[in-house]
């Protein structure tokens, strides 16, 4: 898997650092703990940031590398920040056929980031899905809870600046 890079740079506060070092303190001495440790982290900060897993290192022993490789192995972690509007495109069948690969491409261009990332401002993070149970308005995307169906691209800078 390729390492997603984030254009929104570590924004981690003091508090959230003493919630992860409480955190480590309660389980580093526990076999297994790494997994729960890094689930936790992420809790705290919504996402696991190289500088996250560096302060998870430090605390238990534990190579970076192989945190690196963990968190990049599953797929409940995420190395990038979600945005404040997360969008998720769906290119499941139905969606695919009826052109979603194009909404997804002219969200790409126009928010000027890739699978996996977030804006810059912290706005908008744009992921890809297998289905959101929308068949019959495909193609389908949704922006947090709101879902929009039978798209075009055409569309999508209309419903992006409502946000």
């Amino acid at each position: 898997m390729a390492c997603k890079v984030t254009t929104v740079p570590f924004k981690g506060t003091k508090e959230q650092e003493q919630q992860l070092m409480a955190v480590i303190a309660e389980l580093k001495d526990q076999p297994g703990c790494l997994m729960p440790i890094m689930q936790r982290a992420q809790d705290i900060y919504g996402y696991l940031p190289i500088e996250v897993q560096t302060m998870i290192s430090d605390a238990t022993g534990t190579p970076l590398e192989k945190i690196y490789g963990i968190s990049t192995f599953y797929a409940q972690f995420a190395l990038a920040p979600k945005g404040e509007y997360r969008i998720s495109v769906c290119l499941g069948t139905a969606c695919y056929v009826k052109g979603a690969q194009a909404v997804f491409d002219k969200l790409v261009e126009l928010l000027n980031i890739n699978e996996g990332e977030c804006t810059p401002d912290g706005k908008f993070s744009l992921e890809a899905c297998r289905c959101v149970g929308a068949c019959g308005l495909a193609p389908v995307m949704m922006i947090n809870d709101d879902v929009y169906g039978r798209l075009t691209p055409d569309q999508i800078q209309g419903i992006l600046a409502k946000y």
